[in-house]
């Protein structure tokens, strides 16, 4: 089946919520809060329950801002991250797999070279909500 990571950049006055991985793999990398489709979930649905396990808010998915395809150690990689608009905002996470979450200007995101754990898909998808570069919702039919 391949691996299917869906996930939101989130946006707050002015500021873009990271969080801190703490699996081992990554640890102390940051990321915005995505992960794994369950099987059997569709992509929309995927993406609101990983971003609220990992960062506590709950989100309407307002549009795509990165689609990333790849193959990876004999297996395919699909990824899709969401622009978000935040309708319920109790900021908590899940602590066995986040250490934290913080709020990040967009001109110190791209300060982070080595602390982000994927710079440049990251980057791409944090730039297209910062200028207004998000496609709809609706090209995914569920």
């Amino acid at each position: 089946m391949g691996i299917i990571v869906v996930g939101g950049v989130l946006k707050r006055n002015g500021k873009y919520l990271l969080v801190q991985e703490a699996k081992n793999e990554f640890r102390g990398k940051w990321n915005p809060p995505a992960g794994r489709l369950n099987p059997g979930e569709n992509v929309l649905e995927g993406a609101k329950r990983e971003i609220f396990e990992e960062s506590g808010f709950t989100v309407k998915l307002t549009g795509i801002v990165k689609i990333r395809n790849s193959a990876i150690t004999n297996d395919s990689f699909i990824g899709i991250i969401f622009d978000t608009d935040i309708t319920d905002s109790h900021e908590n996470r899940n602590r066995g797999e986040i250490l934290q979450t913080w709020w990040f200007t967009y001109d110190e995101i791209l300060q982070m070279h080595d602390e982000l754990r994927s710079y440049d898909w990251i980057v791409e998808a944090i730039d297209a909500v910062e200028h207004n570069k998000v496609y709809g919702i609706d090209l995914i039919g569920v």
